[in-house]
C-alpha cells in the first residue's frame, strides 16, 4: 500500500471518529437558551452600563449577550449569521463612559491572524432577568 494511500484511510478514520462530536456540538440557539433559561425577557434598551468590565459573549451565528449580576443582555445584531465565537471584537464607542450602545462601532479581528474580518451592527439589547422563585 502506498503512503498515499495510508494517509487517506487514516485521515478517512480521524474523519469518522470526530463525526460523533460534531453531531453534538449544540447550535448558538441551543447555547443562547441555555444561558437565558429561567429568565423573561424585558423592554428593549438602546444602551447598557459595562462598567463592570465583565466579556462579551459571542454566540456563534446567533447574539452578543453581555452578562451583568443576574440580568443577560441579548443583542441579535442586524446580521447575526456574521456572528463567529473564533473572532476578537473591536470597539469604538461614541459617548463618553462605561456605556455600550446600539450606535457604537464594532469590527472584529481573526483571533489567529489578527486581519480584518467584519463589521457588526447592533440592535437593542434585550435585558432577561430571573423569574421570582427560580434560580
Amino acid at each position: 500500500m502506498s503512503r498515499l494511500s495510508s494517509l487517506a484511510i487514516a485521515a478517512t478514520a480521524v474523519t469518522l471518529v470526530a463525526s460523533p462530536a460534531s453531531a453534538e456540538r449544540k447550535s448558538g440557539e441551543e447555547k443562547l437558551a441555555e444561558m437565558i433559561d429561567g429568565r423573561v425577557a424585558g423592554e428593549p434598551q438602546s444602551c447598557i452600563n459595562t462598567f463592570q468590565s465583565r466579556p462579551l459573549t459571542v454566540i456563534d451565528d446567533t447574539a452578543i449577550v453581555y452578562r451583568s449580576g443576574d440580568t443577560v443582555y441579548v443583542n441579535r445584531t442586524r446580521a447575526p449569521e456574521t456572528l463567529d465565537e473564533d473572532d476578537v471584537l473591536v470597539i469604538r464607542k461614541f459617548g463618553t463612559g462605561s456605556r455600550l450602545c446600539r450606535l457604537d462601532q464594532i469590527t472584529t479581528r481573526d483571533r489567529l491572524t489578527g486581519f480584518y474580518s467584519g463589521n457588526i451592527f447592533l440592535t437593542d439589547f434585550v435585558p432577561y432577568e430571573r423569574v421570582e422563585g427560580t434560580r
